[in-house]
């Protein structure tokens, strides 16, 4: 299926492992160039060296998205570097997971500063450069915002801002041509989620095979997702196929949420 991604220029935070990594790679190998960020080089540097062996460019931009002056700085390299964006994916961002009663001001505003702040000031900067193109913006949260639990009280919070920033986008995105949609995957084949099934097989004794499906049933899924999973709805939403697609919030979850 032609897609009408090759010579498109996407940026892509996070992207030095998970789900950021697989994003980049899966645009690349639809025939974008791609600006990769995180805070690890040389992670950065290994996804850089596979998208320029498919005959792509790729630049790379080591930077903490919590800095204030960072969103303009990138958008600024992604301008130098590539003359233009078609492609934003705001991917960054991890929260941390306890009790209410004993998380600190400081966890909820670091996790805000990554997961939404970042999201917010990298939009602002982004946005002329994806209205020159009509480009497709896409943020990434979470299920936690559509089912909150105790224990998840900084990311629910979180993702639910997401998707309704991302809907605000949206309204504005009709008048200035950029596409802008929302996407709440579940639990993704992840180094983060491996520490999940690791510490319930130490909590419980079980071997991994029982511990993922013990896992699955407890979130009410199929199956754990995979990062192809999310990297293949994304290539879809931004491609010309997708273009009608427009202030959506996509649960990519397995069937863990069950209300409308």
């Amino acid at each position: 299926m032609e897609l009408g991604l090759k010579g498109k220029t996407a940026l892509v935070t996070g992207s030095s492992r998970g789900i950021g990594r697989g994003v980049a790679l899966a645009l690349a190998a639809e025939g974008c160039d791609v600006m990769l960020t995180g805070r690890d080089a040389a992670a950065l540097g290994d996804v850089a060296d596979a998208i320029r062996k498919s005959g792509r460019r790729a630049g790379v931009a080591v930077l903490d998205l919590r800095d204030k002056g960072a969103a303009s700085s990138l958008i600024e390299q992604v301008r130098r570097e590539f003359g233009g964006l078609d492609i934003l994916v705001n991917n960054a961002g991890a929260t941390k997971r306890g009790d209410f009663l004993t998380l600190t001001d400081a966890e909820f505003e670091d996790g805000y500063a990554l997961k939404f702040f970042a999201h917010v000031r990298l939009a602002r900067a982004a946005w002329p450069l994806l209205q020159e193109r009509r480009g497709s913006l896409i943020s990434i949260g979470g299920t936690g915002g559509r089912k909150p639990t105790a224990e998840f009280t900084i990311g629910a919070s979180v993702n639910a801002a997401v998707a309704a920033f991302s809907k605000c986008l949206a309204d504005r995105g009709k008048e200035d041509g950029v596409q802008v949609n929302c996407i709440h995957p579940s639990m993704v084949e992840t180094d983060r989620l491996w520490k999940r099934i690791k510490a319930e097989m130490e909590r419980t004794g079980w071997p991994e095979d029982k511990a993922r499906k013990e896992m699955c049933r407890g979130f009410g899924i199929t199956r754990f997702g995979a990062v192809a999973d999310v990297a293949d709805l994304i290539t879809f939403i931004v491609s010309s196929r997708g273009t009608w697609l427009h202030g959506a919030t996509i649960d990519l979850d397995g069937g863990e949420i069950p209300v409308l």
